[in-house]
């Protein structure tokens, strides 16, 4: 466990108490320098706690396993993390225990809990260690943590726990020039309360020497110089546009900047009434989709997730507009043509193209002994997809062991997976079980595989910070990172814009450590002044917003049919994340599914029974869950309208709606309703 010279130069600060961010290349070892400062904290600090913060579940365990071979058992350690089932509260592991690995999202619900099982102090801890601590701006788990740091300090709180930052790629928050990029990392430091930024200086050859970069390739390819299939899909968009009489709705099909115009074009439309419009908006939104998923994979995958969509539609939806049987007819009426386009369709040239690098990396006579690659692409979708697609290659179904690695989120079957199965896949891929994941967003921080030799960027259209990570995925000696996309493409001007933003960023850091310490002190005081004025009147400005109307006066309608089901005093807060209807005259308005959801999760207090959806028209409300023994109606917010005093409005999250919605009690509830009990 010794540490290399760089990564002593860049700790020597923290190991004297000093807030840093150490900036470090993925794969140098930020996480083992992390776990040094947090093995001389133990040992020097009296009474020390340490918190480790990260923002990925797969890295508590990953984490866990540096933290203890550095601790060597002489500290106790817990790891916590959102689906672990029942569990000692947060406050009492963090009583019992020296040293805590967690998801940044249970703190922060640890923080505000009133039961004294789960509650803790931010002064309870005397080092919180920031995994990936470029998250920490805005709105950010991280970021909320922090705040309350800095109002501690604000008020002079003693002793304030000391902060230590891990980042490979702090971004340059959206800045071209370099004023901005600076003005970025200047903030970043505020959030953090950073003394300074460390990276080596003296011994920058043995950083280089230890961590050499990957040997990046552009792969383009042409565009198909044929598209029956995506052309009859825009031929339907372009009849629905005109159905509609919206001539000045963009056609600028096969986008996500077109994507954005037709959700937003379905929000003003619910809010203003007009059913058919936004069913034909919602419509649109989803040949959109195919035409984003014919573009990254087969034309095959996009009718399938198209007849699943219509599939859905006609099985349960009761009272069909007149919009949506127009749709459904449509659909019907092209279903064959477009079945026998996307079989006969010529192939995707970058899927060609992905043919050609992965067997060169893992069929050829060339080919790295054992090797090991990521394909990181936009969607969960996207990702089952290009498995499918290389489960059916000959050329690679004898070298290629692949499977998906995407993150949570849905509680459909197959685009979901559990903190045991993204563990259980990772565990498969270093032992090289698997030698392929195809993966989201989920792996591209913090996943430290050595002997992972090849990463393909798979037509994204992402930031800097995203690229920064990706390519640090291919840890191997002679490692390949490439990017893969179309000739002339979005995708492509992105990648060479995030190229010219990794130097800037470089650029704006170093400026920020060459800083007169003063001035850059005087300069972090400022920022933190101006963050807690800004979050004080963020607050209440959204606590004005929740005062808005009383909650009696807030009137629940269906998003679909529009049929009033209830008023906003019938909401309740499960875990300050669910929201339920509590009035037992609501049942009435809903039919809950026989089969339960299938969630391979196993989460503390409830586990979800059937999906839900309006009596009257069929859309899908959310989903019955079964809290302790009651069963209540959680409701997601897009599924409904909001009729208030001033007119209807349809809330984008829950936390944004115009009344005060109250806590649920459990005792009083059941006090109230004893025939509300799951019996189980």
């Amino acid at each position: 466990m010794e540490l290399r010279p760089y990564q002593w130069e860049v700790i020597m600060p923290a190991l004297e108490g000093k807030n840093i961010i150490i900036w470090l290349p993925t794969g140098a070892g930020k996480t083992r320098a992390a776990a040094y400062v947090a093995k001389r904290h133990l040992e020097t600090v009296d009474r020390a706690k340490v918190v480790v913060l990260v923002n990925r579940v797969h890295l508590v365990t990953q984490h866990a396993e540096e933290f203890g071979r550095m601790l060597d058992g002489r500290w106790t350690m817990a790891t916590l993390s959102g689906d672990m089932g029942p569990r000692a509260g947060f406050g009492y592991l963090a009583r019992q225990n020296d040293l805590l690995i967690c998801t940044a999202k249970l703190l922060q619900m640890a923080l505000t809990s009133p039961e004294e099982d789960e509650h803790v102090e931010l002064t309870a801890f005397s080092l919180i260690v920031v995994d990936e601590c470029h998250h920490t701006h805005k709105d950010t788990t991280y970021n909320i943590i922090l705040s309350q740091y800095l109002e501690h300090k604000l008020r002079r709180t003693r002793p304030l726990p000391q902060v230590l930052g891990l980042t490979a790629s702090p971004g340059t928050g959206r800045a071209t020039k370099l004023d901005g990029a600076v003005d970025h990392i200047l903030q970043l430091c505020a959030n953090l309360d950073t003394w300074r930024i460390m990276s080596p200086q003296n011994c920058q050859p043995q950083l280089w020497e230890h961590n050499q970069q990957p040997c990046k390739q552009y792969d383009l390819c042409h565009r198909r110089s044929q598209d029956p299939f995506g052309d009859l899909l825009k031929e339907l968009m372009d009849q629905i546009h005109d159905h509609m009489e919206m001539p000045e709705l963009s056609r600028d099909f096969g986008t996500q900047v077109y994507e954005q115009r037709v959700v937003e074009l379905s929000q003003a439309a619910a809010e203003a009434g007009l059913q058919e419009r936004r069913v034909y908006a919602i419509h649109l939104r989803r040949y959109n989709d195919a035409l984003l998923i014919h573009d990254t994979v087969r034309a095959v995958d996009a009718l399938t997730m198209l007849q699943d969509f219509y599939d859905k539609e006609r099985a349960t939806k009761v009272q069909i507009l007149r919009a949506e049987r127009w749709l459904l007819e449509l659909f019907e009426g092209h279903r064959n043509a477009l079945t026998r386009l996307a079989i006969t369709g010529p192939e995707n040239p970058k899927l060609e193209m992905l043919e050609q690098i992965l067997r060169n990396q893992f069929g050829s006579p060339n080919s790295p002994s054992s090797p090991r690659g990521i394909i990181f692409t936009r969607t969960r979708l996207s990702t089952h997809s290009l498995l499918l697609w290389l489960q059916e290659q000959p050329s690679l179904q004898a070298a290629v062991r692949a499977q998906v690695l995407t993150g949570a989120g849905s509680s459909s079957q197959n685009t979901h997976m559990t903190q045991r199965d993204q563990q259980e896949v990772i565990r498969k891929f270093r032992v090289g079980t698997l030698n392929l994941l195809v993966a989201t967003s989920v792996a591209e921080e913090g996943l430290d595989i050595p002997q992972c030799n090849v990463v393909v960027r798979y037509g994204l259209l992402t930031n800097e910070i995203s690229m920064v990570q990706a390519r640090g995925r291919a840890r191997a000696s002679q490692s390949v990172y490439s990017f893969v996309a179309t000739e002339g493409s979005r995708e492509l001007r992105r990648e060479l814009t995030n190229e010219a933003l990794e130097r800037l960023m470089e650029q704006a850091i170093a400026v920020v450590q060459k800083m007169d310490q003063a001035e850059y002190q005087a300069k972090i005081r400022d920022l933190q002044q101006a963050a807690l004025v800004k979050r004080a009147l963020q607050s209440a400005q959204q606590e004005s917003q929740r005062q808005q109307f009383p909650a009696d006066r807030v009137q629940l309608l269906c998003i679909n049919c529009t049929v009033a089901v209830g008023y906003g005093s019938d909401l309740r807060k499960v875990e300050d994340a669910h929201h339920v209807n509590v009035n037992p005259n609501f049942s009435i308005y809903y039919t809950v599914s026989q089969e339960p959801l299938v969630i391979n999760r196993t989460f503390k207090d409830w586990r979800p029974g059937g999906a839900i959806s309006c009596s009257n028209c069929g859309e899908a409300w959310g989903m019955q869950m079964i809290y302790k023994s009651v069963k209540l109606p959680a409701l997601k917010v897009r599924s409904l309208l909001m009729e208030t005093p001033n007119g209807r409005i349809q809330a984008k999250k829950w936390s944004r709606v115009p009344f005060p919605v109250p806590d649920f009690n459990f005792v009083q509830h059941c006090a109230q309703n004893p025939t509300n009990l799951s019996g189980d």
